[in-house]
């Protein structure tokens, strides 16, 4: 039987440098006379804390940068560093989702570590986040992590912006693609997550809500 992937877990020390500045790379990123293409190669790079699979880019937790050089300076500094205010806006995936402060947290630690000085996380809740966000990439690393990417929405609710969890009919498994899948619990190792099983090949998976 194919093991699955050990379930992450999200560090309780949220701002040491461990969980936001591991993966990150700084070599060939844009320059620092290009501050924002430069924020947002970082950022591609900060992975989420309960599915490491994603970057917090590929979730679309990410919805706006923008980039304000300190008064009196051009936008190309003289060193290494950015002097100006980099504000960043954040959906959260979920009311009350205990990853946030953890997104947050390893935002600002990367983009500093970039060379941003004054970095600035605001949360934007309205429009809800929604699974439409998450990025043909992201939907593709999810099934090649073990788990059944969210079916689309957005179409199923005549346009609106989902507000609610929409369970399937049926569910693809990532691992050999049939659909004969059941559930065995309506969540996995996070509430964003439901448990399921595989017929076909009898191997477990989960199943990323769509909503």
């Amino acid at each position: 039987m194919r093991e699955l992937p050990a379930a992450p877990v999200i560090p309780l020390s949220l701002g040491g440098p461990a969980h936001a500045l591991a993966t990150i790379r700084t070599q060939g990123l844009p320059g620092t006379d290009e501050p924002e293409a430069r924020a947002w190669a970082v950022l591609h790079q900060v992975l989420d804390p309960e599915v490491p699979a994603l970057s917090v880019c590929d979730l679309g937790i990410v919805r706006e940068l923008r980039f304000e050089p300190a008064a009196g300076l051009a936008v190309e500094p003289a060193g290494p560093s950015l002097d100006g205010q980099l504000t960043v806006w954040l959906t959260p995936t979920y009311s009350g989702c205990p990853a946030t402060e953890a997104i947050e947290a390893a935002v600002r630690d990367a983009l500093r570590l970039a060379g941003f000085q004054a970095v600035q996380t605001v949360l934007r809740r309205a429009p809800a986040w929604t699974t439409d966000w998450i990025s043909a990439q992201g939907r593709a690393k999810l099934k090649a992590y073990g788990i059944a990417p969210p079916a689309h929405v957005q179409q199923d609710l005549h346009g609106a912006v989902p507000i609610r969890i929409v369970r399937p009919d049926t569910v693809a498994c990532p691992r050999c693609d049939s659909r004969d899948t059941e559930r065995l619990s309506a969540f996995g190792s996070t509430a964003c997550k439901a448990l399921y099983r595989c017929r076909a090949c009898r191997e477990p998976f989960e199943h990323f809500k769509p909503i």
